[in-house]
């Protein structure tokens, strides 16, 4: 019998590598509901491939549309929800799998909804873990449900720990790319336009992450989301350059050996991990040829160019609502950037200038992480009309 999978996020990045792998796999599952934003031309295409029962459209404009009046119309054996409560709906059926895919904060309601009617979720959402972490994990343990993350770092990390004793683990490696800055000089990195800064040199990915890889910023949010998954302290995590993408993170035991995790850099493969977990399939997708690389090469992050990733590591040793703040902040400031408001080194600022201001609460419910979200939004967006 297949296993009935729902995809939040269908039109993005991680949505279309997940699809890819189901449409190698066959059998193995059924797309039961997909959700996407606003992209309906690629949405129609999905639902007239993979068929699913139930389907979700967010974006208000594009449900107002003719377009989707139309969509509706070619699918009638689909039901559809609508809105952002229309994801809540679609969450609300019960299903085998839920791949949450979804950008930014808007992912963490309809994963926390989801998780009692889930029997496995597959997380490529880490702003659910970053702003709401603890709230989240003790939701799983005490639903059941499987949490298996779907970030390539994670995901390695993931499949090396599973045989260790936790207590043998001494540390977390995250590598990271560097993204389409690491080349550049501190003064380069003032004057670089949207245009620079979207040429990611290893993955394909949608603007807001591009951005963020740039800043290093996903990197210091994969570190909190390590953190919350692997329950690590955050001076047992750390990150390096790795340009190739090839090794996705590393973990060293307390006897100093390290143990690295590499295949292609294509996210089909911790997809395809997450999906069919614990068990192993053969990969239809590509594999390394070490003699064809040739080499891999390492190398500190400069702390003066990339003041996002400390910016996280003193988020995350906060805590309380101090995340929940730098990713909204951040949010409304990669936004700003894009839309050509500020400076590509305006972003760290607006999210630091935003998270100074804040008064933090701890241990707080999800109301008290959404009205700091909230407020952060607010603060941002005024530092940015006012140019600080």
């Amino acid at each position: 019998m297949s296993l009935k999978i729902i995809i939040l996020g269908s039109t993005g990045s991680i949505g279309i590598s997940a699809l890819r792998v189901i449409r190698s796999v066959g059998q193995k599952f059924e797309i039961y509901g997909l959700s996407c934003h606003n992209n309906l031309q690629l949405f129609e295409e999905q639902l007239a491939e993979f068929k699913p029962s139930i389907a979700a459209v967010s974006s208000a404009e594009s449900v107002g549309s003719t377009e989707y009046k139309n969509l509706k119309k070619k699918f009638p054996q689909v039901e559809f929800f609508e809105g952002a409560e229309g994801v809540l709906e679609l969450v609300n059926h019960k299903t085998d799998i839920l791949i949450s895919a979804i950008v930014g904060a808007a992912g963490l309601i309809p994963t926390l909804t989801a998780l009692p009617n889930i029997k496995r979720l597959a997380l490529a959402n880490k702003e659910t873990l970053v702003m709401a972490g603890d709230i989240v994990i003790q939701k799983i343990k005490e639903l059941g449900v499987e949490l298996i993350p779907v970030d390539s770092e994670h995901n390695a990390i993931f499949s090396m720990i599973g045989n260790l004793d936790k207590s043998a683990v001494s540390r977390i490696i995250l590598t990271a790319s560097g993204g389409s800055m690491r080349d550049k000089t501190t003064e380069e990195m003032g004057r670089i336009t949207v245009e620079e800064a979207l040429q990611h040199p290893t993955w394909d990915m949608g603007n807001k992450i591009t951005i963020d890889s740039a800043t290093m910023m996903n990197k210091g949010l994969e570190v909190i989301e390590a953190h919350h998954l692997f329950n690590i302290d955050y001076n047992s995590i750390n990150v390096i350059i790795h340009p190739e993408s090839i090794i996705h993170s590393m973990i060293e035991t307390n006897d100093g050996a390290i143990f690295a995790y590499m295949t292609v850099p294509d996210m089909v493969h911790p997809i395809l991990s997450a999906l069919v977990y614990p068990e192993k399939i053969r990969n239809p997708f590509g594999k390394l040829n070490l003699a064809e690389i040739g080499s891999l090469n390492f190398y500190d992050y400069d702390r003066n160019r990339f003041p996002a990733l400390e910016l996280c590591y003193s988020a995350g040793i906060a805590g309380g609502t101090v995340p929940a703040v730098l990713n909204a902040a951040n949010e409304v400031a990669v936004n700003a950037f894009l839309q050509k408001e500020i400076s590509f080194t305006d972003i760290v600022k607006v999210v630091e200038k935003t998270i100074n201001k804040h008064t933090t609460i701890n241990k707080p419910d999800i109301s008290d992480i959404f009205s700091s979200d909230k407020w952060a939004r607010d603060v941002a967006d005024n530092f940015i009309r006012s140019q600080f």
